[in-house]
């Protein structure tokens, strides 16, 4: 049988089922999708590919899916450094936001963090930010997948003059994008403590009658929870709390909210490393995890983390998870894995689709080279791939089927124009602010 693609590989992790690892196989694309998993000489008998990748040193795992992000912010990435959240926002990002935010701002942004993200393994990304269709353009114009959400908020902006116009140009840009293959538009209201009562409803009964997610930062910090009543409670009693929302960061959190909480359906996506470098507080994840939350994992953007790198990502995780359980065995090497796929896919309702080396899934994979001498010797691969790979050693990439990483090189974004553009911010978002 004629196919697409053929990928020998030393290892081939699926994530589902949990914790497999399967050796000498080989996996075969077609048409977009994973249509075999077998052994490599069986394969090689099978199939006559119109291409052949044969990567015996590396480990395929699915690509992995960054579960929040504010792509356009990686712009930002230094230039506030070692503040907390609220100095950080509102006497630096904000104003320079309101100065600088615009189509061509989102446009060179959205690139520069495309860019890294493939080059990091990531194939999904789950963003909130300002002009959402320039975000979708350029992730369809470079062949990654991604939700674009539907920013909301109290106040107004370059892209809406108030929630009005938000929920007006959020639902003209969904209606553009049903039928791009890559593309998803949950519902994105900033916070609690920026979106009012009436938005909030008019967006749960929308999220209801289109069947889309709900993307909301949720008790980031000790001060949001501490304003009067607790944001999870009046987001309960307005509704939004159920299988379709996304609540992110989630860093205050009673034994009695994690109860209710998973009994809603709903999702957390953890951001060890932003919350880590705002000193925003700790995700009891195994916490979590135990009472029976679907965590996905995020980076937030580059602004506040400072990079978009999900292997780093998965081992932080890990690594603070044992720290704030008190536990070696909280959030094994497996779970971050699941937590970085697959969960992050169940989380934007597309697991159906992406999250797991899965037959008929797209073909969103990230290929490993463990050959190095920092992920010598290898006795586990997802351990080592957790514990010890970094983003460099990350060689392929592919997206429904499409090789956009080839080698370590981007197919669909040219490095040199890429690092002019980003010169030229550069020297604008340095200039003092008037």
């Amino acid at each position: 049988m004629q196919v697409d693609t053929l990928i020998n590989a030393r290892w081939i992790i699926p994530v589902e089922p949990y914790e497999i690892i399967l050796e000498h196989q080989a996996l075969v694309i077609h048409e977009g999708n994973i249509l075999d998993i077998l052994p490599q000489q069986q394969a090689m008998q099978k199939y006559q590919a119109k291409q052949v990748e044969n990567l015996g040193n590396h480990a395929l795992i699915p690509g992995l899916i960054n579960a929040h992000t504010h792509l356009a912010m990686t712009l930002f990435r230094g230039i506030a450094d070692d503040l907390p959240l609220m100095e950080w926002l509102e006497q630096h990002i904000w104003p320079l936001e309101q100065k600088w935010a615009n189509e061509a701002f989102v446009r060179d942004g959205t690139d520069l963090a495309i860019a890294e993200m493939l080059r990091g393994g990531t194939t999904c990304f789950n963003d909130m930010y300002f002009f959402p269709e320039i975000t979708a353009h350029q992730a369809i114009q470079h062949g990654i997948r991604a939700n674009v959400g539907l920013i909301m908020i109290d106040f107004p902006t370059a892209w809406a003059d108030g929630p009005e116009q938000y929920l007006e140009k959020g639902l003209a840009l969904h209606d553009e994008l049903r039928h791009e293959p890559l593309i998803r538009t949950p519902f994105a209201p900033h916070a609690p403590y920026t979106v009012a009562d009436e938005p909030l409803r008019q967006i749960s009964t929308l999220a209801d009658e289109l069947n889309l997610p709900i993307h909301m930062h949720v008790h980031e910090t000790l001060f949001e929870v501490s304003q009067g009543e607790r944001p999870l409670k009046r987001l309960h009693e307005l509704g939004l709390i159920n299988p379709a929302f996304i609540a992110v960061h989630m860093t205050q959190l009673s034994n009695s909210e994690i109860t209710k909480f998973a009994q809603s359906g709903a999702h957390i996506v953890h951001c060890p490393e932003s919350n880590l470098k705002l000193a925003s507080g700790f995700c009891p994840v195994q916490k979590c995890l135990d009472a029976g939350i679907n965590v996905a994992l995020g980076t937030d953007g580059a602004a506040s983390n400072n990079d978009l790198d999900m292997l780093g990502e998965m081992r932080t995780a890990a690594l603070l998870a044992k720290g704030v359980a008190q536990d070696a065995s909280a959030v094994s090497a497996a779970t971050a894995l699941s937590m970085a796929t697959i969960n992050g896919a169940k989380a934007l309702g597309i697991d159906d689709i992406t999250g797991s080396l899965t037959i008929g899934k797209a073909a969103d994979i990230c290929a490993i080279d463990l050959s190095a001498i920092e992920t010598q010797p290898l006795y586990n691969a997802i351990s080592q791939i957790v514990y010890s790979a970094s983003r460099h050693q990350v060689s392929d990439v592919w997206v429904a089927g499409r090789h956009c990483l080839k080698n370590r090189q981007l197919t669909t974004l040219n490095i040199q124009d890429l690092q002019q553009n980003i010169a030229q911010w550069q020297e604008k978002l340095s200039s003092p602010l008037k």
